[in-house]
């Protein structure tokens, strides 16, 4: 998985639990409209998302990798 994410743009990748179940990810990547979409198109995303389901409620339309958004950035120090 982790080279399937460098290989569709993925980097820094990181997921952030809060104790009552919000989980936040976070990634660098160039566009992330494409890699997202390279990455659902990539062969080991399929099993990658079944064996990951059963740790996520059911969404109501569509997969975990369907529901993703990026948030917007309010604040940077740099």
């Amino acid at each position: 998985m982790l080279e399937a994410l460098r290989e569709t743009g993925w980097h820094n990748y990181s997921l952030f639990l809060r104790p009552d179940g919000l989980l936040v990810g976070y990634l660098e990547t160039p566009d992330f409209v494409r890699a997202c979409a390279e990455m659902k198109g990539h062969p080991i995303n399929a099993r990658w998302q079944a064996e990951m389901a059963p740790f996520f409620e059911a969404m109501s339309e569509g997969g975990a990798d369907d529901n993703m958004f990026p948030l917007e950035e309010v604040f940077h120090l740099d």
